[in-house]
């Protein structure tokens, strides 16, 4: 890489991490496993999904929810193919992006899903290094965002789920503090919270790489547990 172009991958993510989590930002920064342009062709992606008919079930998040697509696409043919679901996640996305994506993006302007399903902030967590009180603000923030755009849409927020194998890093604090502060957006109508965190985990608190291989990122058997313990919930609320 020469100088230039570190220069400008450096000053990206200094802003990126200086901009707070509930300021919409498009995606900028380079990175090895997805460059600026691929982000770009994932929302072009969604907005030609938009056109192309209903969506009743709108996924919205990173790439833990882009992974439907890949080690989940056997659970997602079985659970959502028939019910006109549509995937909206893209690999990195912090809160900055989704509520871009959601509003200069323009990604929700032409769908109505009766349910949008968001999980989000794992990112803010291991790309900005945030702290809890930020990435929550950013999550409500976004929570904002869909019901601005999307009044006749239910909201089914997910907690954001464990990461590491062990139960007591740094990382679970925060997230258990995030998630504690967005469980009280639950109004019991148009926003319901949902946390499936325990229904990864063993009887200690760790997570196994049969359900995370890398502690972060579901495998095969997390997104059926996913779907699964959802489900009665989403059923719910697709009424």
């Amino acid at each position: 890489m020469s100088l230039a172009a570190w220069l400008l991958v450096t000053a990206s993510l200094f802003a990126v991490q200086e901009s707070s989590a509930d300021s919409p930002a498009r995606r900028t920064v380079e990175y090895p496993w997805m460059s600026v342009q691929l982000w770009n062709d994932f929302h072009a992606s969604f907005l030609k999904r938009a056109d192309e008919g209903p969506v009743e079930i709108l996924f919205l998040g990173d790439s833990i929810t882009q992974g439907w697509a890949f080690d989940g696409k056997e659970v997602w043919r079985a659970h959502y193919a028939e019910r006109a679901a549509a995937n909206f996640g893209i690999g990195g996305d912090t809160t900055q992006q989704v509520l871009w994506r959601i509003g200069e993006g323009g990604e929700l302007e032409k769908v109505r899903p009766k349910v949008c399903v968001l999980m989000i902030g794992t990112n803010n967590f291991g790309i900005r290094n945030d702290d809890a009180d930020e990435v929550a603000k950013g999550i409500e923030a976004t929570v904002a965002a869909i019901r601005a755009k999307l009044p006749e849409t239910k909201v089914l927020l997910l907690g954001i789920f464990p990461r590491d194998a062990a139960a007591d890093t740094d990382y679970r604090g925060r997230i258990a503090k995030v998630n504690e502060r967005i469980a009280k957006l639950d109004d019991g109508a148009a926003i319901r919270y949902l946390d499936l965190g325990p229904k990864f985990l063993q009887a200690d608190g760790t997570l196994s790489a049969e359900i995370m291989p890398d502690f972060l990122h579901l495998s095969p058997r997390g997104y059926e547990i996913w779907a699964d313990s959802m489900e009665p919930l989403l059923s719910e609320m697709l009424r």
